[in-house]
Formats: structure tokens, sequence, C-alpha cells
């Protein structure tokens, strides 16, 4: 087995350990696969290896303990073991990498955390999202495991999910499988846009605000938020976003998203004011701080989007003139109460007060007065509210002139 970038000694030793303990299968699994396949076969370039996945038929804390007794505490190094299924963490001669014992899954109702148990490596790859992602390059046996034709898909530029119920069980599967698409220039398989499409038309996550009836499980809209944040922030968003809506597949977060005209545009904004891309996503909602609190996003963002939605009620109700001085904007915004992200947040939904706002976020609002309270008194001044007048009003005077 060759992988570029893994020192053949890393192989070596977990394969030599592996045979110690007469283990039957230890696969290397997940992206790794898929783009190794695809730098060798269809001349993609090669990314790198960002870690090293790793199925174990058999104990992998067992293994763990074997490459220590071989090898020792040099060359193996930061072992953590997490998880009833004994997964384990470690780096062997400094490269990365997570053992796992096999294991197989079902889910008790749909959308629902799975149940899992200890089981082979065929029933492992069987939990996994698209054929493309099911394969293994088995380290013992040398074997190429593709049970599930991924093959043929990375030919054909195709993602297809790996079963019937892939989205029933994880609707998170059709935001990786954007993710994905995007990524790879990948197409989704007609089936498998049928899958989405029917699934989401049966099941009850419509979210109706203030519809109790049809809240998502907690589990299922943390690891929505967490699939959309990897979408938002690593990779091509736009195309990632269009794919979702060409797939009808937006309601599964807010029925409104589906019908976002200025998305991008509003996302571009976001990226150049420097936010995170989630609650100027979330603006599109038909209640983007409803939608930010059922998918959990941090608390910081959902105070952005709070502050957002009463400065855009205030932006149509009392603001000043558009040509009123920086002075007259800076007090009135600085009145709201607004942070800078807030008001950023406001800029990228494009009211006509939009330049204003802008001007306050990049430069008004770090004028400083010219003197200092120390300097006034320095100056004879007392003590008193007069002072924070005549800063105020040198302030005022200087955000004025810049202009």
């Amino acid at each position: 087995m060759d992988l570029p970038g893994v020192p053949s000694s890393v192989l070596e030793a977990l394969q030599g350990a592996a045979r110690s303990l007469g283990i039957p299968r230890l696969a290397l699994v997940g992206g790794v696969v898929r783009d190794q396949l695809l730098h060798q076969r269809c001349g993609r370039a090669w990314s790198g290896v960002a870690d090293l996945d790793w199925v174990v038929e058999g104990d992998a804390a067992a293994l763990v303990a074997e490459l220590v007794r071989q090898l020792g505490s040099e060359r193996i190094t930061n072992v953590q073991e997490h998880g009833s299924f004994g997964t384990v963490a470690l780096q062997l001669d400094g490269i990365p990498l997570d053992l796992a014992t096999a294991r197989q899954e079902h889910y008790p109702a749909p959308a629902e955390n799975p149940v899992v148990r200890a089981g082979t490596l065929g029933a492992d790859l069987a939990r996994r999202d698209f054929t493309v992602n099911a394969m293994a390059l088995d380290l013992v046996t040398g074997e190429l495991v593709d049970l599930h034709h991924g093959q043929e898909d990375l030919a054909s530029g195709q993602l297809q999910f790996l079963h019937a119920g892939s989205v029933q069980d994880d609707p998170t599967r059709v935001i990786r499988a954007a993710r994905y698409a995007a990524r790879l220039g990948f197409q989704l398989e007609e089936e498998s846009c049928a899958q989405i499409r029917s699934t989401i038309q049966q099941w009850p996550w419509g979210w109706r605000h203030g519809d109790a009836a049809l809240e998502a499980p907690p589990a299922l809209a943390t690891r929505l938020r967490m699939e959309l944040e990897r979408l938002l922030e690593r990779e091509p968003w736009p195309q990632a976003l269009d794919l979702l809506e060409q797939w009808q597949a937006l309601p599964l977060l807010d029925s409104q998203l589906q019908q976002d005209p200025r998305r991008t545009q509003r996302l571009r904004w976001a990226q150049r004011l420097g936010l995170p891309l989630m609650p100027a996503f979330l603006l599109g909602a038909a209640d983007p701080l409803g939608a930010a609190q059922r998918l959990q996003i941090p608390g910081k963002q959902e105070q952005w989007l709070q502050q957002c939605e009463a400065l855009r009620d205030w932006l149509v109700e009392t603001p000043p003139a558009l040509d009123a001085n920086p002075s007259i904007w800076s007090t009135a915004l600085e009145q709201q109460g607004c942070s800078p992200e807030g008001v950023a947040l406001a800029v990228t939904l494009r009211p006509p007060q939009w330049k204003p706002l802008l001007r306050w976020w990049g430069r008004w609002r770090r004028i400083q007065a010219r003197q200092t309270a120390r300097d006034l008194i320095a100056e004879g001044w007392q003590p008193g509210p007069a002072i924070g007048e005549e800063l105020r009003r040198q302030r005022s005077a200087a955000q004025d002139r810049s202009r």
C-alpha cells in the first residue's frame, strides 16, 4: 500500500502489530481512500493527508497497546482513548492516526442518534454516507474493499447515497452531499435527488415558527449546525448552497431560505467585513433569531442577529437623514447599543442607509476626542459632567471633519 506523504515505516508498524494480535482486518477508511483513488486513477491533484482513520476488526485499544509494546513511547505519543468502543487517537512517528473498533448501527427513529455496537468492516462501511466514502484499504490483506461500487461512481463523477433510507436516517447527509459535490465537482445521482425530495416532503421538520409539534430532535439540530458550519467555513459555499437550493433541500433549515435571492450578495458582504457566515446566512430565514436558536449557534452570533433585527426596524422607523453629519449618525447608532458586528450584519442587508452604517463600522466609531480627561484636568477643568460633554464635543467635531 502506497500513501503519498505517509512513511512506509508507519504502515509497516501498524501491519506488524495487527498480525501479532491476529486481527483479521485493519483498514484505512474515509476521505483519504477516496482522494487517493481520485489522484491515482482520475488524475486529480493530491491535496495531502488531512487525517488517517483506521477501522479495526477487533479491539482498537488492544492494538494501540501492542503498538506501544513493540515500538515504545518514543514513537507512539499523544495517546487518547475516547468512547465505549475504544476509539483511540495517537501519533506514530509524528503522524496523527485515529483507530476505531469496527461497528454497526441502527436508527431507533428517523434523525435520532444511532444505536451502535461492535461489528465487521463490512458493517462499518455500510454506516457511511456515500458510495465513494464507503471504500477501505485493508492493510492486513492489501485489498481495496469496495462493497458498494464506489469506484464506478468516482469514475463517473457522481455522488450516491448508500441506501434508500440514508436521508431519513440522518438528514445532515444532505448538507454533506452539497459539501462534497461542490468540492469535488460531482453530480448528485438522480435517485439520491429524489430521495431528498421525497423525504423532505414527508418529514415533520418544517420548523414553522411557534409550532412546537414540528420541533426537530436536539441532536439533529446540533448535527445540522455542525455540517452547515463546515460548509460555510471550508467549502466553495456559493456552489454548495446553490446545490441545496436546486435540490429543494433548504427547508431542512427554514422554508424561507429556499427562496432567498440576496443570499450570495449578503454572504459576500459578510466575508468582506470579516463576519462569520452563519448569521448572515440565517438573515434570509423567516425568523432569523428563531432559526439561530433551533440550530444552537454560538450565543454571540445570536446576539448580533438580535441587534441586527432591532437595527433593521429602527432604520425603517426613526433613522437620521441619509446626509446627516457623521457625528449625528454615530450618536444615533451608539444609542441603539449595537456592537460593531451587529451593525456590520445590517450592512449585509444593504438597506438604503448602508453607506453611513458602513462608514461608522469602518471609520467613524474609531475616531476619538483630541484630548483626554486627564489633559482637560491638567488645563484646569474641574472633574464632573462638563468634561464628558467637552470630550463628546471634540469627538463629534473630529468625526465631522473626517467626512
